[in-house]
Order: C-alpha cells, then sequence, then structure tokens
C-alpha cells in the first residue's frame, strides 16, 4: 500500500472511532457556581478582569422580573451589551450600585464612578473578579445555611425560601418600575407528556409570576397566553428554548424531573 494511501486509510479509521465515542459529559457547576455568569464584552479590552456575576446573591434580594424586564437585562449572558459608562449613568447595574440604594440596611456600592481609573481599581474588584482572589463579602455556605434544601442547581430549594419568607425579593425599583396592578393568576393545569408512561406536568402560575411577572415570559418565550397554544418539546426545552430558558441557567436544572412531572399517570 502507497504511503498516501495508508495515511488516508488511518485518517478515515481515526474520524470514524471519534464519531462512535459519546460526548463527553459536562461536569455539573458546583452549589455556589450554578447561575453564574461571566461578562466580557468590554472588561478584557479595557485592561480590567471579566465581570463575575452571582444570580443566587441577588435572586435573594430581587424578582427575575425586575432585572429582566424593569431594568432591561438581557436573558442571555453578554446580550445586554453593558458598557461601564451605562453603569455611570445608571442603567443595568447602576440601577442598583449608585452608592444611593439601601438593601438589607446597606448602602449598595456604587460601580463604574466616573473616578480617575487609578482611583478606581479597588472598587472595580468588587465585580471584576474572573481570575482574582477575592474574598467575598456573602459567603454562599453561611448564606445557604439556613434556607430549605433543593436536590439540584445552588441546593436550595428557592420556592419554599420565598413561601417561607426567608427571602422576600423586591419587584419594584423607584424610579424605573411603574405600578402594576396585580392580575389575577391562572389555576395550575396539567400538561400531557409526549412519553408514554411518564408524569403528567403540572404548570402554575401563581409560583412563576412571584418571580417572574407575565411580561417575562409572555410574549418573548411563549408567544401564545391561551393554554396549548405553543408548541415545544424536551428537545427544545434542552437547547435552551421556552421553560429551557431558566431552567437550564438559573432556575432549579431539567435534571430534577419529578419538579415538573408530579401527576402519576392514571
Amino acid at each position: 500500500m502507497k504511503r498516501g494511501s495508508a495515511l488516508l486509510l488511518l485518517m478515515a479509521l481515526t474520524s470514524t472511532v471519534q464519531a462512535q465515542q459519546p460526548p463527553a459529559k459536562k461536569r455539573r457547576p458546583l452549589p455556589h457556581e450554578y447561575g453564574t455568569v461571566t461578562i466580557d464584552n468590554h472588561s478584557s479590552k479595557a485592561g480590567l478582569s471579566p465581570v463575575v456575576f452571582e444570580h443566587w446573591l441577588h435572586r435573594a434580594k430581587f424578582t427575575c422580573r425586575l432585572c429582566h424586564v424593569d431594568v432591561g437585562f438581557a436573558m442571555k449572558a453578554g446580550a445586554t451589551d453593558i458598557k461601564a459608562a451605562d453603569n455611570a449613568r445608571g442603567f443595568y447595574c447602576g440601577s442598583c450600585h449608585n452608592g444611593k440604594l439601601v438593601s438589607d440596611g446597606r448602602k449598595v456600592f456604587e460601580s463604574c464612578s466616573q473616578a480617575r481609573p487609578r482611583e478606581q481599581r479597588p472598587a472595580c474588584l468588587r465585580c471584576h473578579t474572573s481570575g482574582k482572589d477575592v474574598k467575598p463579602d456573602v459567603d454562599f455556605g453561611s448564606f445557604a445555611r439556613g434556607l430549605p434544601r433543593g436536590r439540584f442547581g445552588n441546593g436550595i430549594d428557592w420556592e419554599k425560601a420565598e413561601e417561607d419568607h426567608l427571602v422576600s425579593p423586591v419587584d419594584h425599583l423607584d424610579g424605573i418600575s411603574i405600578r402594576r396592578t396585580s392580575l389575577t393568576a391562572q389555576r395550575d393545569f396539567d400538561l400531557k407528556p409526549k412519553l408514554e408512561g411518564m408524569p403528567e406536568i403540572i404548570f402554575s402560575h401563581k409560583k412563576h409570576t412571584v418571580w417572574n411577572g407575565c411580561e417575562l415570559c409572555h410574549p418573548e418565550i411563549f408567544v401564545g397566553v391561551r393554554r396549548g397554544a405553543t408548541k415545544y418539546s424536551m428537545v427544545q426545552i434542552f437547547e435552551g428554548k421556552y421553560c429551557g430558558v431558566c431552567h437550564s441557567t438559573v432556575a432549579f436544572p431539567l435534571l430534577d424531573c419529578q419538579r415538573c412531572h408530579t401527576k402519576p399517570v392514571q
């Protein structure tokens, strides 16, 4: 066999073996890592470390709807294209991190102030912590110790924590939010799974509206507001669409099947 032909045969066999190997399983994030987002639209270019945003710390204080509807953060990491100048003018992170807002009896530190860069560096390390050995203000272990346990994700049952008033997320920000008339949440309803023998899904609008309101899900994630109007599959959810927009990134993950599939097959 000629050398060129042998090389081609070896390449073909190698490709076949690689194609037959199952994809590598991703490392499951640790509880304190789940929901953490690294933001680096402009940080590295400015000579700063990327921003590390911890959802668990913020969701204990504010609803998802407040940040992703009123403040205007996109649901996809990096899609908002936040700039330091935006924060300094009171947009995005600067909506709360303005040096004036008081949360849990403490004044929230100011982000991206207009100070000269040399004076600003120590304050930058409050957020720009990727790759840095920075001691956090709030330790996750101490924070989670008094909260009800969950099976996956952060290891916290956020729904029960809110029901028991262990966390009370704020849903209004003066100067940004508008006062809204509360709507009567629809009753819980069941959704039939496509896989035979799988328990039916019980969906609760009441539980979701506490954190999301109506606007976070409708119409951008679920176009239809009538039950059954939007057709989707578990494949699409695993791809990060529909329920998977939140239940693969921040809300309890899709590994926890029994949190949704709760109604036994009759």
